[in-house]
């Protein structure tokens, strides 16, 4: 998904920003002359800048909504706090992989320059300056915000191939110079090709369709993330790095790749057609119809712990096939199915450890009780009270036999143990 898949958005100079609103939002407050200077013949570090030159005013670009604005920081604040007084974050702090949210690159603008005649010199802009600059650059903002990619239900924002080289026209446009009068130059806007050496995934997944992984159609959103999050320790990550890593190939030094995430739900889009990719979990376990599969479709008299996986197959695609009807097409639903039977299976285990533990506990009671109630015989028939093997067996829950045997064997210890 780009921009161009949603409502057109018109890059704009934020109100409050423009001559005609008098500027009320602006507030510039450069450093006075004396705190700015530079000494490069200075032996100390902390001498050879003056206090002002952490001083920067920005533009801003809301790769989002197309707003540009700008504004300055404090000079007085520590440069480690930089950031923190910048509406949004410079594009070098950044990767070619998603934006941050809210989505707003800064350009810092520079202010010190040096040339042989005029030595070191610092130059900060005024708001009209600042405002005829931020106009020459709509274009190109106009053209990144129409190129970036919007990725993703939330539609995150994620650098394109022509988005980055808006950026980079953006950058060069804002970078001046000074005439020989001491006048500033501003370059002129250039609205840059594509260079070679920057491709878009979904071009590079067209051109090499042996690699593309079919199972990506039916991915959960997560998946697809996890899958174009790939970062191994050297080569290329991303999709191409990943599909070429697990097809043993090479790709040639030397490339940028853009648009990872959206390549990937673009497949799976082309993939579902006209039906909407939805997650199983959702659809069997929160919907009418998806409840409604899941009991007809339940083996009778039994659980997915017991079933085969070709069962489980089966059950797959009959579950699809249903939401298909629904206009549906349900994602990570193999990885569900496989889930909850693991889940099952290991409640199974669970339930065979307790009865094991409860076996090997009664186990031990009954041999601490056949031992208690062996030295009860013996007691009673050291008595030779009279009573017979019978009723010493059936009070003792024995058999006659093994009583009979007892008291032959009590019988031979004692006429042994006689001198």
């Amino acid at each position: 998904m780009t921009a161009a898949d949603s409502a057109p958005i018109t890059a704009r100079i934020l109100t409050g920003y423009r001559p005609e609103d008098g500027f009320v939002a602006v507030e510039l407050n450069p450093p006075p002359a004396e705190y700015v200077w530079h000494d490069e013949d200075a032996e100390q570090q902390e001498e050879r800048y003056g206090p002002g030159v952490g001083y920067h005013q920005w533009l801003a670009v809301d790769a989002q909504s197309g707003a540009v604005w700008f504004g300055d920081v404090d000079w007085r604040a520590s440069r480690e706090h930089l950031e923190r007084q910048l509406p949004g974050v410079p594009r070098s702090a950044l990767g070619d992989g998603t934006l941050p949210a809210p989505g707003v690159l800064v350009y810092l603008l520079t202010h010190l320059a040096h040339d042989e005649q005029r030595g070191y010199s610092w130059r900060f802009f005024t708001a009209e300056e600042l405002h005829a600059l931020a106009l020459r650059i709509l274009p190109a903002v106009q053209r990144l915000v129409d190129s970036i990619h919007r990725t993703g239900p939330a539609g995150e924002l994620e650098w394109s191939a022509e988005a980055a080289t808006a950026w980079d026209d953006i950058e060069q446009a804002a970078t001046y110079t000074f005439a020989p009068s001491g006048a500033v130059v501003w370059p002129r806007l250039r609205m840059s090709p594509v260079p070679a050496w920057r491709v878009e995934v979904d071009a590079f997944l067209a051109s090499n369709p042996d690699l593309c992984d079919p199972s990506w159609g039916v991915a959960t959103d997560a998946e697809l993330e996890a899958y174009a999050d790939y970062r191994p320790d050297s080569g290329y990550g991303g999709v191409p790095g990943r599909m070429c890593r697990a097809a043993d190939r090479q790709i040639e030094d030397g490339f940028t790749f853009y648009g990872h995430r959206a390549a990937l739900y673009a497949y799976r889009a082309r993939a579902c057609g006209d039906r909407s990719p939805t997650e199983a979990r959702t659809w069997l376990e929160t919907t009418e119809a998806g409840r409604g599969t899941w009991e007809a479709a339940k083996p009778p008299g039994a659980t997915l712990a017991d079933v085969p996986d070709c069962v489980l197959a089966a059950l797959a695609e009959r579950f699809q096939s249903a939401a298909h009807e629904e206009g549906l097409v349900l994602t990570g639903l193999s990885a569900y199915l496989q889930r909850l039977r693991a889940d099952e299976r290991a409640s199974v285990d669970r339930q065979l450890v307790y009865e094991g533990e409860e076996v090997e506990r009664l186990e031990g009671m009954l041999r601490d009780f056949r031992a208690a109630r062996n030295r009860t015989v013996t007691r009673i028939l050291a008595w030779a009270d009279g009573r017979d093997d019978a009723e010493i067996a059936r009070l003792a829950s024995m058999s006659h036999d093994y009583v009979r045997d007892w008291r032959a064997r009590l019988t031979t210890e004692r006429a042994t143990a006689t001198p």
